[in-house]
């Protein structure tokens, strides 16, 4: 069931994505919140860094620096994550991970729920739109981002 808050932050998420998008990068936008308030805001810097792993969750994480637990966080992803973002999760104990979409790439879902991970896709339209777009626009930034 989506939340308002949900919304509001996979809004805030789809910003960074934007970010990522007129820098030159991809369109993969992060925020990790608590208790409703921003944590931290991230976004794919992947190409801007020439970074492999500078992925928009692994960025808006290394933004939130140093926390004592990430217990009490829900962390809004525009897109499904990989692997190395999906165990990143999982090692932090981030309990809540909302996605914004899994059609355009269908990540580790799976995974994150047999951890204890709460998952919830809002197949957001916008999320969808922008990533379609960018990988018909894009297809070799986007195959060396999934490493195909």
């Amino acid at each position: 069931m989506q939340r308002e808050e949900d919304l509001k932050f996979m809004r805030l998420a789809l910003e960074e994505a934007w970010t990522g998008v007129n820098e030159g990068g991809l369109p993969i936008g992060a925020v990790l919140v608590r208790n409703d308030e921003i944590v931290a805001r991230g976004h794919n810097r992947r190409v801007q860094e020439g970074d492999p792993i500078a992925h928009g969750e692994m960025d808006c994480l290394r933004k939130a620096g140093r926390q004592a637990s990430y217990r009490d966080t829900v962390l809004y992803t525009t897109l499904s994550p990989c692997m190395m973002c999906s165990g990143t999760i999982v090692q932090f104990k981030i309990p809540r991970v909302v996605i914004g979409e899994n059609v355009n790439f269908g990540g580790n879902e799976d995974f994150l729920s047999s951890q204890g991970v709460d998952v919830e896709i809002l197949n957001d339209a916008a999320c969808i739109d922008l990533m379609g777009n960018f990988i018909q626009e894009h297809p070799e930034l986007w195959n060396e981002d999934i490493a195909e």
